[in-house]
Order: structure tokens, then sequence, then C-alpha cells
């Protein structure tokens, strides 16, 4: 073999190797990508969860504000003012913006 056909076939061999790894990245990279869309998933599924738990504790805290137990009427109306005072507030706030 004289010298430019050794080249020739260094440069052959080292194209397979380069091609196979790129092939290799490839899979590997859309391996990645698969796993990262399964997390996001996985994540927004969570999100929506907490949401609606944070929804859920709210509304409980809620109606344990305005429970009326054993006969506290009064007491009841004074926190429901209250809150009706705190959304006053709120909405003066924001209509001032």
């Amino acid at each position: 073999m004289d010298e430019n056909e050794k080249t020739l076939s260094l440069f052959t061999t080292r194209m397979r190797q380069m091609i196979l790894r790129f092939q290799e990245m490839k899979k590997e990279r859309e391996s990645l990508y698969a796993e990262l869309e399964e997390r996001d998933a996985q994540l927004n599924t969570l999100q929506g969860k907490l949401a609606q738990a944070h929804h859920d504790y709210d509304s409980l805290k809620m109606a344990r504000m305005i429970e009326v137990s054993d006969g506290d009427f009064e007491g009841a109306q004074k926190r429901i003012a209250k809150l009706i005072r705190e959304v006053n507030k709120c909405i003066t706030l924001l209509s001032e913006k």
C-alpha cells in the first residue's frame, strides 16, 4: 500500500467511527428528550394536583371561618363583615392602579 491508500483507509475508518458515534448520540438525544417530555407531563400533573389542593384548602379554611356553631351567630357575622371589609379594601387597591 502506498501512502495515499493508507491515508484513504484511515480516513474511511475514522468516518465510519464518526458516523457510528453520531448515531449513538442521536439515539441518546432522543431518549433524553422522551424522558424530558415524561418529566414535564408528570410535573404538569403534580402542579395541577397542588393547585387543586390549595383551592380545597382555601375553601375549607373559608368554610371554617364562616361556620356557625353553638349559637355563635354574632361572632360569625363579625367574621363575615371583616372578610367583606378586606375584600372591599382589595377592590379599592386594585381599582386605584
